[in-house]
């Protein structure tokens, strides 16, 4: 077994291809990912921050603001996902009002 550390994402599916980060902060960012390495650092290219809520800065906004090329440190970084393939669903353990 050599001594080379593997990342546990498989990320170089996702390179030039669109998608959304979850960064620590309750930040949110999308776009195209350019590079990456094994500590999870990434590149994004016009990368899109969705605002936050000032009245729940846990939340987001439809707000957006233009960030261009970035780097995102690997130890912010929570989530990585595809852009494409993914649709937002309704939760399913919220109870309807008047239940």
């Amino acid at each position: 077994m050599s001594g080379r550390k593997e990342t546990v994402l498989d990320l170089a599916k996702f390179v030039d291809k669109g998608v959304q980060v979850k960064l620590t902060g309750a930040r949110l960012v999308t776009e195209t990912l350019k590079g990456y390495d094994q500590l999870l650092n990434l590149v994004l290219d016009e990368a899109v921050e969705f605002l936050r809520d000032p009245e729940d800065p846990l939340k987001t906004t439809d707000q957006t603001r233009l960030l261009g090329l970035i780097v995102c440190r690997g130890t912010a970084v929570m989530l990585v996902s595809p852009i494409d393939g993914t649709d937002e669903i309704s939760n399913p353990f919220v109870q309807p009002d008047g239940a």
